[in-house]
């Protein structure tokens, strides 16, 4: 139990720091419908990283956050969100060609099921990054045909006083 109790807390680990730097990428994105995407999957993450917290628990283990959060990407503009963009690409991919193979040789099924849907799932954000690096803004759904398109950028930060 020790080594599934290990794996989790890395994996937990990781994905958390993943949560944390696209919490940082929301900031960047102004652009209405790629912000929305980031929001969705901030809110995916932070299930997961839920999910991961309680199994790591009823299996007697500890949680540990860091103490550190990533800081904005150096730049403003199109080419940060480019960068930001770009970057998370590559983070998804990376942490599923890292897990993948860990995964896959669990033993304990349960387990091994949750990091299956959470590598699934990372892949679909790959996805999205993808699209939005593309310049598409369709990537939660279609608007309406009689809708135009969002106008405006949404807000860095929620409160501004």
């Amino acid at each position: 139990m020790t080594d599934v109790l290990s794996l989790l807390q890395e994996f937990r680990g990781e994905k958390l720091a993943l949560l944390l730097r696209h919490e940082v990428g929301a900031r960047q994105m102004a652009q209405y419908d790629v912000n929305n995407t980031y929001q969705y999957i901030v809110n995916r993450e932070e299930v997961q990283v839920s999910w991961l917290s309680t199994a790591i628990a009823e299996l007697g283990g500890a949680v540990t956050d860091p103490s550190a959060t990533p800081g904005p990407p150096p730049g403003r503009g199109a080419d940060a969100v480019r960068r930001t963009l770009e970057e998370d690409v590559a983070g998804a991919q990376a942490f599923v060609d890292r897990w993948r193979p860990r995964v896959e040789a669990m033993d304990n099924a349960r387990h091994a099921k949750m990091l299956r849907l959470i590598l699934g799932e990372t892949l679909e954000q790959k996805r999205f990054f993808e699209q939005a690096l593309a310049g598409r803004t369709d990537l939660l759904g279609r608007r309406a045909a009689q809708q135009d398109a969002a106008r405006g950028e949404v807000l860095s930060s929620r409160w501004i006083e």
